[in-house]
């Protein structure tokens, strides 16, 4: 009996019909785990360590100034603590001003220069140089200094060109050993400062927090002692609840590492996009697989009823094309699994040499989808059938 009702679903079905579903379920299916894992990729490009900026996720904070707040831009004790509720903040670290008079001066006649100068001091977790010699205690014989790397550009490219003096490397810089000194109301106080390391995370002339206190507390002119830039440690610089939140409190940052929050909003959008479009399409898709079951079994009810007639039950009948329908779906799955595995290794392979680093291979998450798929096709198939055959059963 088994092979005539094959010979008669053969008949029935239609190839163009048949065809047309296959087409409509694989372009769904191709959509819809696409979809899974563009979102998987697109976290994993945002919050994976290896893809991960250690510059860019350090960002400096102060107020933004203006004719009504100026001279009066410090942070107050609620501001930091407010900042470190946010959820898109790791950590929040207090940048310290010197609260002294200092200037920086050559020890050799061979290279001669002056300046005023002002120090900050930050927790070392925050600090991109790693160096041993970043301590400081009264029987130190130098002050660790940590400069920015666009001091040293600036002195390289525009102000040795106008001076006629040599460019410097930053081995040769950090051979140097100068004076700082310290201006008090009985006269100037000097120590040995020298170049330890430079960093692209902080703009400012770093020495470490234990020198800083010891001479706040010792050469405090009677300034404030409250704070007016903070660094926080972010996953996400350009997160848009934060640049909101920026905006929000009248706070300012490097412009340049939070410009992707308008960019990340119209990713959002197409990522959305692409898990509703393919949803649709899955919807669309059952709804063609499933008329295209009815179809075929309504296109042979004469010779369902002659078979039930002859002694066939429905749930032979109903167990026989299951199996005629269902293995079509899995290999659809199957298949589209196959086409994404392709894409993202060729997105892998794309990426990888933008030193921008995703998953050679697709995600369980993808996985998952297909399986739920999978056994979403399996009810709509059984409920259709079964459906189907019990009416033209009564």
């Amino acid at each position: 009996m088994n092979t005539l009702l094959q010979k008669i679903i053969k008949t029935a079905s239609g190839r163009t019909r048949f065809v047309m579903a296959v087409i409509g379920l694989s372009v769904a299916m191709v959509l819809i785990l696409a979809a899974v894992q563009i979102q998987v990729n697109y976290n994993d490009l945002l919050h994976s360590k290896t893809n991960q900026d250690s510059i860019a996720n350090f960002l400096v904070l102060n107020k933004s100034i203006n004719n009504a707040n100026r001279n009066s831009t410090t942070l107050s004790d609620e501001n930091i603590a407010a900042l470190k509720k946010q959820s898109f903040v790791d950590e929040v670290g207090i940048l310290i001003p010197s609260r002294f008079k200092a200037s920086v001066e050559s020890n050799s006649d061979r290279f001669p220069f002056a300046t005023d100068i002002a120090f900050e001091s930050v927790p070392a977790s925050f600090i991109d140089v790693n160096n041993v010699n970043w301590k400081w205690d009264e029987n130190s014989n130098y002050i660790p200094i940590i400069a920015p790397n666009m001091f040293l550009d600036f002195y390289n490219f525009q102000f040795s060109l106008s001076q006629n003096l040599p460019q410097l490397t930053q081995d040769i810089v950090k051979l140097i050993v100068f004076k700082v000194n310290i201006h008090t109301a009985t006269g100037i106080i000097s120590f040995n400062g020298r170049i330890v390391g430079f960093s692209d995370r902080i703009t400012s002339l770093l020495v470490p927090q234990d020198f800083m206190n010891w001479a706040n507390e010792k050469y405090n002119l009677g300034q404030q002692s409250q704070p007016s830039r903070v660094i926080i440690k972010t996953k996400d610089p350009g997160n848009p609840a934060l640049v909101k939140y920026l905006q929000d409190n009248g706070l300012v940052t490097d412009a340049d590492k939070t410009r992707f929050s308008k960019y990340r909003q119209i990713v959002n959008t197409v990522v959305n996009i692409s898990w509703i479009t393919g949803a649709v399409m899955l919807v669309f898709a059952l709804l063609i697989f499933t008329l295209f079951i009815q179809l075929t079994i309504a296109s042979c009810k004469e010779e369902i009823k002659l078979l039930i007639t002859l002694g066939a039950s429905p749930k032979q009948l109903q167990g026989f094309l299951i199996k005629q329908f269902f293995p079509s779906n899995v290999i659809i799955i199957v298949i589209s699994l196959l086409a994404i595995c392709g894409l993202q290794y060729m997105a892998y392979d794309f990426l990888q040499v933008q030193h921008i680093f995703i998953s050679q291979f697709i995600s369980y998450y993808t996985l998952l989808a297909a399986w739920v798929i999978l056994l979403v096709l399996w009810f709509v198939n059984v409920s259709a059938i079964r459906k189907y055959i019990a009416v033209k059963d009564k």
